[in-house]
């Protein structure tokens, strides 16, 4: 069976129930589940065909742990630059969402797949997200969760050394990835007519 094959989701199955999945069971990806993602992932669109993204896969759970620790760091030290937010009191309890965030920040070095996009420096992103999409795509496909998240400048070189990436490489995304605790879909979403504009800014579509 062809990678291809594999992937026997409707593809609006896949998108309509896609989320963010934070809650990740520890359980194993085969090896073959991996190689489908990157395949699917491989074959999206990219500025002339330049193919600049690599992926660098983590399974390693010592390896996932200390990257653990970096991500953690990572988080609260976006929270500080965003809202000066220092610990989980901090949060607002109507903050669900970066509740949730902060959830998988303290759980991620128990993941049992982290993905990281990377390019080499200058590398423009509408040659490498497209990239992520097909892979977390495929990953539903095969009942593997995702998010997309990304670092900070302060724990950037620490994490280029721990897994030897050249300094001319830049780390675009971070996808910790695994069977979800929970569930997918359906996802709930803003009405169209509200979030799209037809010829001019404000403009409501035929079908609003």
């Amino acid at each position: 069976m062809t990678h291809q094959e594999r992937l026997t989701m409707p593809i609006g199955d896949a998108m309509s129930t896609q989320r963010a999945i934070r809650k990740l069971r520890p359980d194993p990806i085969p090896d073959a589940d991996i190689r489908t993602m990157i395949e699917a992932a491989v074959k999206a669109p990219n500025g002339g065909n330049m193919q600049p993204a690599r992926f660098l896969v983590l399974t390693d759970r010592e390896t996932i742990r200390r990257f653990g620790e970096l991500y953690h760091e990572a988080w609260w030290a976006k929270r500080r630059d965003q809202f000066g937010w220092r610990g989980p009191e901090d949060i607002p309890p109507e903050e669900k969402t970066y509740r949730s965030a902060m959830g998988l920040a303290n759980e991620i070095g128990q993941a049992p797949l982290i993905v990281l996009a990377c390019a080499g420096k200058g590398t423009p992103g509408n040659s490498v997200f497209t990239l992520v999409q097909n892979l977390m795509l495929a990953g539903r496909a095969l009942g593997i969760g995702s998010t997309l998240t990304t670092l900070h400048a302060k724990v950037d070189a620490r994490v280029h050394a721990l897994l030897e990436i050249p300094e001319t490489v830049q780390i675009m995304a971070c996808i910790p990835m695994g069977y979800p605790r929970g569930r997918f879909g359906p996802n709930t979403r803003l009405p169209t007519a509200e979030t799209t504009f037809f010829e001019r800014w404000g403009q409501a579509p035929p079908w609003a």
